[in-house]
């Protein structure tokens, strides 16, 4: 599985003005550079349970702790602590993975 991020060719050179011809300059995967190696925390949530310290003590292997979801409810994917996105497990050559099934817009998250 590959970690390579590609950005599509906006078909612009950087500078270029945008169509509406205003003067806000099109950014291109060049101008994005320096941002590429910046480190974000990704995580991809299947449920969230409350207990209490007594309760978690009690834990030991094979014990099952009831999460908020139902079976093949959509996962949330957080990057940095926000919702960014919804998704569903996948199996990628035996490891598990995420792929994303809605992206969540600004006003979308507290759906």
């Amino acid at each position: 599985m590959s970690t390579d991020l590609t950005l599509p060719d906006l078909g612009q050179e950087p500078g270029a003005l945008t169509e509406s011809g205003d003067d806000e300059a099109t950014k291109s995967a060049v101008d994005l550079a320096p941002v590429f190696d910046v480190p974000v925390n990704i995580q991809a949530v299947l449920g969230k349970a409350s207990v209490d310290v007594a309760t978690l003590l009690r834990l030991s292997r094979g014990s099952v702790i009831e999460l908020d979801r139902k079976v093949g409810e959509a996962i949330d994917i957080y990057v940095n602590n926000r919702l960014v996105a919804r998704g569903e497990v996948v199996l990628v050559d035996e490891r598990l993975g995420v792929t994303m099934t809605e992206i969540i817009k600004d006003g979308d998250a507290a759906a």
